[in-house]
């Protein structure tokens, strides 16, 4: 949350310049939201929003790129992530792109596409297994800054922890169930995901087969490509910007055992571990948590199993309960990985 507007994962933000910016996690400095460029304008871009031709950027790498020639500005090192992160002033902010809004507005239009009618379709479907309230789902993506091709997968995002899980179980049953609507990704869609995935995440095909063919939030709704976002609701976040600051320890490849899982759902993920021993890298310890801002890292292991993890050591100091600890964060580069042993 910062001054100017509440912002958190799943939202978009427009800055002045049109440049269309997928915000990131629930916790922003006072004045800037932390976001990365999604849609950039581009005279040859496929997308268009009215006028305005756009072209949709993947691998973080590129994004960075683009900021460093044409927005350095917004790329700073956050003293207290110890990252260097997208960081959009509030006040270059025009226009504030909200899922539960964009779903709103499909609710009450009669002249959708075929993509919006799918997308409905879907969050209907899932809010009424669910039992959840419409201003607790909502649509995200290129759905919602209607930047969307006929190709475009469905991307939801549900709010409030007891809400995502009663979700979460709806779609486990939905998916096990035989029927017309839901189906689990097979090897051959998993083979398509893998060949995008790997651009910037490396992972070995038969690991990312153990661990995506069993995961629920995402799959296949009439045919079409589903991923659902889960993020905890503002009542539930009790961290301010500040009140923990993440001191960059190095890169560090551990195993591990998971003993919780509960919050492995949620963007952000987390995953309380025990047992860790060090395999290469930086030597840290007590290592507490594995932690993960990307959705892709969702679902990657159950509480129990052992894992294999590689990424930025990171050391937590929370000022609140006078506590410290080390974690580790996937995601930031190519060679992050959590797979089981």
């Amino acid at each position: 949350m910062n001054g100017r507007m509440k912002t958190r994962e799943g939202d978009l933000i427009e800055n002045k310049a049109g440049l269309i910016f997928d915000v990131k996690g629930l916790i922003h400095p006072p004045s800037t939201i932390i976001a990365f460029p999604r849609f950039i304008p581009d005279p040859h871009g496929t997308r268009r929003n009215k006028s305005t031709p756009y072209r949709k950027v993947y691998a973080l790498s590129e994004r960075f790129q683009f900021l460093e020639q044409r927005f350095p500005h917004y790329l700073v090192h956050d003293r207290f992530f110890d990252e260097r992160l997208c960081e959009v002033p509030a006040e270059d902010v025009r226009h504030h792109y909200k899922p539960a809004n964009r779903l709103r507005e499909l609710r009450q239009d009669t002249g959708l596409d075929d993509v919006e009618t799918c997308a409905l379709e879907f969050c209907t479907f899932l809010r009424r297994h669910a039992k959840i309230s419409w201003s607790k789902i909502g649509i995200t993506g290129s759905i919602l800054a209607k930047l969307h091709t006929p190709n475009s997968d469905i991307d939801a995002v549900v709010y409030g922890f007891e809400n995502c899980k009663r979700a979460y179980s709806a779609l486990k049953t939905l998916l096990k169930e035989k029927n017309a609507f839901f189906r689990p990704y097979n090897r051959e869609d998993l083979k398509t995901l893998f060949g995008f995935r790997s651009k910037d995440t490396m992972m070995d095909f038969e690991d990312f087969v153990r661990t995506e063919s069993r995961k629920v939030l995402q799959g296949k709704f009439l045919q079409r490509d589903y991923f659902v976002r889960f993020v905890k609701d503002w009542s539930e976040v009790r961290e301010k910007y500040g009140d923990v600051r993440y001191v960059n320890s190095g890169y560090s490849k551990l195993r591990a055992t998971i003993v919780n899982d509960s919050e492995s759902i949620f963007t952000p993920c987390v995953y309380k571990v025990g047992n860790v021993r060090i395999l290469e890298g930086t030597k840290v310890t007590p290592v507490e948590e594995i932690v993960s801002f990307r959705g892709r890292f969702c679902e990657q292991a159950r509480a129990g199993e052992t894992v294999v993890v590689q990424g930025k050591a990171e050391r937590v100091r929370d000022t609140k309960k006078n506590h410290e600890y080390f974690r580790i964060l996937l995601g930031n580069k190519p060679s992050d990985y959590m797979v089981l042993a």
